[in-house]
């Protein structure tokens, strides 16, 4: 196949693509739009939520700080990745070098790795607010900013090597003039013991695994909390509510709050793909991709799309959950207004 007639057929592959993009389905339509906005939110927010944390100040540990900016950097590498380039750039450059299979291979890697450090610091977040408020002979040891450094580089380089092999499970969906194009699974990825192993081993690390680990450790959390709660209303005769003053209640009232928030946030938004997947696996269920209204389509879709909220919701947290971090990001928001005034006057 000469050069010529390579272009000529991508252009009448390019035409007849564009033609099938004006018939979207409904919920290709919904996804479309969703992952524009996620992008056009997600990336500023959570920029921006970096920038505020890294220059502390915002009533938080050195050490929470740094798995706060950590979690917020694996969410905005899984905005970039995931929606702008395996989504939207995909969408609209079906053709570029992005598509070639050895590029989108290494796309498809870092889709799986951004995604797992984004889950298991959430889960290591968790760990170290469990640590803090129900293990008092330990925190001392564990809450501190070299731990939260050590086990996010941890996290970050487990998770790195982890996904490598993956590289090495794809082949190409086609071959023209001798350079691959796009991505899929070989088919011995679902029947060679090796690849197997590793499916069955990166589906218990992600999402099993760290989603049932934050539900128990939260559970255990609040168990400890109403029992401690219990037990210093006692101790002190308070009823009533009369422990607001407490600065013991309230240090831990604090730590709460930031908790419930983004590990209930983590947990509610990945519930429809973890109760998808968990069909999907245990009934063995398919759909044919061209079937844009099978329920399991959309389910899957719908999924998708409400686990990759949880990439841009942080910032929200914070402004709800923090009182220092909400005013640095009002001033922040209205500094360029409020110079400009002081420049007209």
């Amino acid at each position: 196949m000469n050069e010529e007639h390579l272009v000529l057929q991508l252009c009448r592959h390019w035409c007849r693509l564009l033609s099938l993009k004006m018939e979207l389905s409904t919920i290709e339509q919904t996804a479309f739009i969703y992952y524009h906005f996620l992008a056009i939110f997600g990336v500023p927010a959570n920029i921006l939520t970096i920038v505020l944390l890294s220059r502390g100040d915002c009533g938080l540990s050195k050490g929470i700080t740094l798995y706060l900016v950590g979690m917020t950097t694996a969410d905005l590498l899984v905005i970039i990745f995931n929606v702008i380039i395996y989504y939207m750039l995909g969408y609209y450059l079906p053709f570029s070098p992005l598509t070639y299979t050895s590029i989108a291979s290494i796309n498809e890697v870092i889709n799986y790795m951004v995604i797992d450090c984004s889950v298991w610091l959430t889960v290591a977040f968790t760990v170290d607010r469990f640590v803090l408020i129900c293990c008092p002979k330990f925190r001392e040891k564990y809450c501190r900013e070299k731990t939260a450094a050590v086990v996010i580089v941890t996290v970050c380089v487990v998770f790195c090597f982890k996904t490598i092999p993956l590289y090495f499970a794809f082949d190409p969906i086609n071959i023209i003039n001798n350079v691959e194009w796009g991505t899929q699974f070989k088919p011995t990825y679902y029947t060679l013991p090796g690849w197997v192993t590793f499916d069955w081993l990166d589906t218990i690390l992600n999402p099993l695994l760290p989603y049932f680990l934050i539900l128990f450790l939260n559970t255990l959390t609040v168990r400890h909390i109403v029992m401690a709660n219990r037990t210093r209303r006692a101790l002190q005769g308070q009823r009533n509510n009369q422990n607001s003053d407490d600065p013991e209640m309230q240090s831990r009232r604090k730590s709460i709050i930031l908790l419930f928030s983004i590990s209930g946030t983590f947990i509610v938004l990945w519930m429809p793909y973890v109760v998808f997947f968990l069909i999907s696996r245990i009934t063995d269920s398919q759909y044919e991709p061209d079937e844009y209204t099978d329920p399991l389509l959309i389910a899957d879709y719908t999924g998708d799309m409400v686990q990759l909220l949880s990439s841009c919701t942080n910032t929200c947290i914070y402004a709800l959950a923090q009182t220092k971090f909400r005013e640095k990001l009002r001033n922040t928001l209205t500094y360029p207004f409020s110079a400009m005034i002081k420049y007209a006057k």
